[in-house]
């Protein structure tokens, strides 16, 4: 439970402080015990991995005192206090000086660890949240950081490292809101270009009309407008890396020059004559099937085959759910840094709501339900800590049972063979909860059945 955070617990009575450290040590809490404030003194700090548990009345300085001493050293730190001495006035005081709890003597085992368990994830998320608002300031490693410990996403970590440190085109292909970008970074940070630009280039979010000279650039006077020279993207990613999202909205003309420019390495400015070399590491990103792409003659074949040499699959967030919860507290401490509002502990119907949920829009979905959820603007009834639940169990349990039988239908192409195989499942059963929930699959033969 909570690792690495420590319970300081005071307290002058032999008998009290023996039996109450063997209770704590029992339920698993790690406790480090002390008979005086001032025995505690030197350990408290600012961050300090643990909470203070602080008899009021001591020998020398009383737990009042020391509650002080803790807020001016390390006001973020939780300090349950406790007494034999029951004072409405005191435990008034106490609570506005910054005091986590106050329990009162005699008091039950499980009155003490569950205060004692809440001030420890109110420490966990405090330290978390503390490190990543370092982590943010310092650099931007945070915001390429892979999230999750599913096999889907171990295998792309596994990729990464094995190609980052090359120089090889990559093309990356995977749904809306996946984390296409996030990966290009990671890519990019493990090359040897880290310390050179890493440019994105949005090829869906740009007209036509300006494509060329993003691109390229252009020389002054290449046309109206054009009052000064402009380095393109492919200049001034020279050195570094070149992501372009959504390869496959780039209009054709372009496919023809990008590929010339794979070919010899070299660019032309918009107006000018000059061949200007350039070295930048090219890695693509496309949602959807490219084979479709090319074959419907969207794409080119050979512009293809030259940003492919290696494809690496990014999987939806429906295809790694043990991720999505650590992947929204993540969320939710990055958006509490940013919004500079406190960040929640999650209950765990939330938990399990947000694992329910078919998050169609992926990580970038997850992302703005974290910032709302900060925000204390839920988008559903579920994502509102305070709200009662609306599904009963049998509702909630049909929901994840459909979102699981979806997720394995895509991952075996709709094949219901292979789907009842891997769930384990009769194909009798698999059909007949296909047909309740409203699920598309293959039949055997190719055909789709409902």
């Amino acid at each position: 439970m909570h690792e690495g955070l420590q319970v300081h617990f005071i307290e002058d009575d032999e008998l009290v402080r023996r039996a109450t450290v063997q209770s704590m040590e029992l339920a698993g809490v790690n406790v480090l015990a002390y008979a005086s404030a001032e025995a505690a003194l030197p350990v408290i700090n600012s961050a300090l991995p643990g909470i203070v548990v602080c008899d009021v009345k001591l020998p020398g300085m009383d737990g009042l005192d020391f509650l002080t001493h803790c807020h001016e050293i390390a006001p973020e730190m939780p300090v349950i206090l406790v007494t034999g001495h029951g004072d409405i006035t005191m435990a008034v005081r106490a609570m506005r000086d910054g005091a986590y709890d106050f329990i009162e003597k005699p008091f039950a085992t499980e009155r003490l660890l569950d205060t004692v368990r809440r001030a420890l994830a109110h420490r966990t998320l405090s330290l978390e949240n503390r490190a990543l608002r370092r982590e943010l300031a310092a650099t931007d490693t945070a915001a390429t950081r892979l999230i999750g410990n599913s096999t889907a996403i171990n295998r792309v970590r596994a990729m990464i490292a094995n190609i980052g440190p090359t120089d090889v085109p990559v093309l990356i292909n995977g749904e809306t809101g996946a984390g296409k970008e996030v990966v290009a970074r990671r890519l990019h940070e493990m090359s040897p270009r880290r310390d050179k630009p890493f440019v994105a280039l949005n090829c869906g979010a740009l007209p036509e009309s300006m494509f060329e000279t993003e691109m390229f650039g252009h020389e002054a006077g290449a046309f109206t407008g054009a009052a000064k020279r402009r380095l393109g993207k492919l200049e001034y990613a020279s050195g570094g890396t070149l992501f372009l999202d959504e390869i496959e909205s780039m209009p054709p003309a372009l496919q023809v020059k990008l590929l010339r420019v794979l070919e010899s390495g070299t660019i032309e400015r918009l107006g000018g004559n000059d061949a200007i070399k350039v070295d930048c590491r090219l890695i693509a990103a496309a949602k959807g099937d490219m084979e479709a792409h090319v074959e419907a003659g969207r794409f080119r074949r050979d512009l293809m085959y030259r940003l492919n040499v290696v494809t690496l699959a990014l999987p939806p967030l429906s295809a790694r759910r043990d991720d999505i919860v650590p992947l929204f507290e993540h969320f939710v401490l990055a958006a509490a840094v940013r919004y500079q509002r406190p960040a929640q502990l999650l209950s765990d119907r939330l938990r399990a709501d947000l694992m329910q949920r078919p998050w169609l829009g992926n990580i970038r979905e997850l992302r703005n339900a974290a910032d709302r959820f900060v925000l204390g603007i839920p988008d559903l009834p579920e994502l509102d800590p305070d709200s009662p639940s609306t599904l009963s169990l049998r509702e909630k349990t049909d929901q994840f049972e459909r979102a699981l039988i979806a997720d394995a239908l895509r991952d075996n192409k709709g094949s219901v063979t292979t789907t009842a195989a891997a769930l384990q499942l009769p194909k009798a059963t698999l059909y007949e909860k296909i047909k309740r929930y409203g699920l598309q699959a293959r039949g055997e033969t190719g055909t789709d059945n409902a």
